[in-house]
């Protein structure tokens, strides 16, 4: 048999296949960098797309919360000024009303009475006076108690004064003041 030696081709063999080894080994080595790389980048340019995004709405909703802000300023103010509104609206409403209790107080004073102070707070008048007797007393809480501006005539003290003679007195009282129609429109309602 002839003698042939097979060892110096298995050695090139095997020293193709480790060449081609390392040649696919550094095509994948060189993939999977690119693959990773490409990855990298891919999510950085996606991290900044949404930081961007997320950007803009903080933009956004600041901008939102700035007008939100100036709403509320504004429903404050046009709460304030609605209020002002009623305020005059009460006020125009009511301003004859004093000029009526005024005449109501004159036409309701009895002679033998003169007042010495009045005091308005809200809807009570206190009024201190002087009267002769005992009876004007009585004669003034009876008209203010038939006036249809005032109810519930209260007398809170009575104090002797002798200036005004034997039966002078001194007194203070308390009255309701009542809108005519009031009462009536009240008790239409019930």
């Amino acid at each position: 048999m002839a003698n042939i030696n097979l060892l110096p081709w298995r050695e090139q063999r095997r020293e193709q296949m480790r060449k081609e080894f390392l040649a696919v080994l550094g095509a994948v080595v060189f993939a999977a960098l690119a693959v990773i790389v490409a990855a990298h980048i891919v999510v950085t340019s996606q991290i900044d797309g949404q930081n961007q995004r997320n950007d803009y709405l903080r933009a956004e909703i600041g901008k939102l919360e700035k007008q939100v802000s100036e709403i509320r300023d504004l429903q404050t103010r046009r709460n304030q000024l609605v209020d002002r509104m009623k305020v005059i609206q009460d006020l125009q409403g009511t301003r004859p009303v004093i000029v009526r209790i005024f005449d109501e107080i004159v036409r309701t004073l009895p002679d033998g009475v003169y007042y010495r102070g009045l005091q308005r707070a809200g809807t009570v008048i206190t009024i201190q006076g002087t009267a002769e007797s005992n009876n004007r007393v009585s004669s003034l809480m009876r008209k203010l108690e038939a006036s249809e501006w005032f109810a519930g005539p209260m007398l809170k003290s009575v104090k002797a004064n002798s200036q005004f003679g034997e039966q002078g007195n001194d007194f203070e009282m308390t009255v309701n003041v009542t809108m005519p129609g009031s009462t009536e429109d009240t008790e239409g309602e019930q």
